[in-house]
């Protein structure tokens, strides 16, 4: 059986709970030595994608704010493998389109000052990577209040495709529980400096 990604308590949590966890999240990512983050980003590179992610398809990667975890290192190694490396593109309050990349390829800022393939073909991705500001052992995202991931997964896990959300992040992002409302989509495992774990129906219950 699928493992239902919105399954979650309600009533729905305030957001002034969120706010507060984001602030408490990005200062805790923030603090992270620039030695650190690049270390840590060679982890995760050397480690590859865990197993369940699936032979090479087409994969969406992110290209990273200064203070987001960086995917580079692991999306150089994927690219070898043979994995299509697409990137983000925010249209707007709908789901992400994702164009295809290539290292060196030209980017432009779009919104939120996120970098964004300048052309390319749109893809379907089959694996994402997603950044967040922390995540917890039931496969829950704290992202940045935006919506656009959950809206993104939302319209692939409702197409019938297959898909694999993996989110990226240095292990003191985990927290012991976050809050999740009705329109959060969970991710399917966690990639970190550690290792990758993936988060089974039971976790997610």
């Amino acid at each position: 059986m699928a493992p239902d990604h919105t399954r979650v308590p309600s009533p729905d949590f305030p957001d002034t709970d969120k706010a507060e966890l984001r602030r408490r999240a990005r200062s805790i990512r923030n603090a992270i030595s620039p030695e650190q983050r690049a270390s840590d980003a060679e982890r995760v590179a050397a480690l590859g994608l865990p197993a369940f992610a699936g032979p090479p398809g087409v994969l969406a990667g992110y290209y990273p704010t200064p203070s987001e975890f960086d995917p580079l290192p692991l999306i150089a190694r994927l690219a070898r493998e043979g994995w299509a490396i697409t990137l983000p593109v925010i249209m707007g309050d709908v789901p992400l389109v994702f164009r295809r990349w290539q290292a060196g390829e030209p980017l432009m800022r779009g919104p939120r000052a996120i970098m964004e393939p300048a052309a390319g073909d749109a893809l379907r991705p089959a694996v994402l990577l997603v950044p967040l500001l922390a995540f917890d052992a039931r496969g829950a995202r704290l992202g940045y209040g935006g919506g656009h991931y959950d809206r993104t997964l939302e319209a692939l896990r409702g197409s019938g495709d297959p898909v694999i959300a993996i989110g990226l992040a240095f292990d003191m992002q985990e927290m012991p529980q976050l809050p999740v409302d009705r329109h959060d989509q969970r991710l399917d495992g966690i990639l970190t400096p550690s290792g990758g774990r993936r988060f089974d129906d039971e976790q997610q219950g």
